[in-house]
């Protein structure tokens, strides 16, 4: 995309606001995410005066940099896969994971809640489109993955999140997103204890049609960054 930083921010807004307004939703459900990974730490500063407040980051060490350089002057998201071993880097310092896709991280993060302070707001990561590339649970393991983490007191779940598969024609991607809500909907139905609010999908390439199915997280990069891009 052309333009500066604040036109790009401003085209994404107008973007959202349209496709809310073709499903009937209000465009204040949807929170931009906006994926910072590739750009450099002098360049946040840059973001958050143009009026982005929400960054996600996909691995713990390049998070660590970022946040010495600005702190909690952002509101951080880990959007990558954890691994078990660099949780404890995040202790104070995110505030939702969106790539809870094991029971033993599940275990970790709670063991790890007493030094974070609160329970960890995390996202269930699902492998909606199947592809032997990417992490998270198959749909089929949800139901059962929820059962067995309601009695950690160190995780709060708040959503799901999955990643479609890269396609030229964005709309291909809608049935991924259709699934997800539809899996979200249907666990919000049968557990109701449960407070599954957030559906974290759409990227660069297809957050529009995300937002039509629901989304209410949209990881966005290339579309303001891709200038700032190392």
């Amino acid at each position: 995309m052309t333009g500066t930083l604040k036109e790009r921010i401003a085209k994404v807004h107008q973007r959202i606001v349209a496709a809310c307004r073709r499903a009937g939703r209000d465009p204040s459900e949807v929170k931009v995410v906006a994926v910072t990974k590739m750009v450099a730490a002098e360049h946040l500063t840059d973001a958050l005066n143009c009026g982005l407040t929400v960054f996600g980051e996909n691995r713990v060490q390049e998070f660590l940099k970022k946040y010495e350089a600005i702190g909690k002057a952002a509101e951080w998201h880990l959007i990558g896969h954890l691994q078990s071993n660099k949780a404890k880097y995040l202790v104070g310092k995110v505030a939702l994971i969106h790539s809870l896709d094991s029971l033993k991280l599940a275990k970790l993060l709670d063991k790890l809640s007493v030094a974070h302070g609160a329970p960890w707001r995390v996202l269930v990561q699902v492998n909606v489109s199947g592809e032997k590339t990417k992490f998270g649970l198959s749909p089929e393991e949800v139901p059962g993955f929820l059962d067995a983490v309601q009695d950690l007191p160190g995780i709060e779940i708040c959503g799901l999140m999955t990643m479609a598969p890269y396609e030229e024609d964005p709309e291909r991607t809608r049935p991924v997103f259709r699934s997800l809500r539809q899996l979200r909907d249907e666990m919000a139905r049968s557990r109701h204890y449960l407070n599954l609010e957030h559906l974290s999908m759409g990227m660069t390439n297809d957050f529009e049609v995300a937002v039509e199915e629901g989304a209410t997280m949209v990881r966005i990069g290339s579309a303001l960054f891709s200038d700032y891009y190392n």
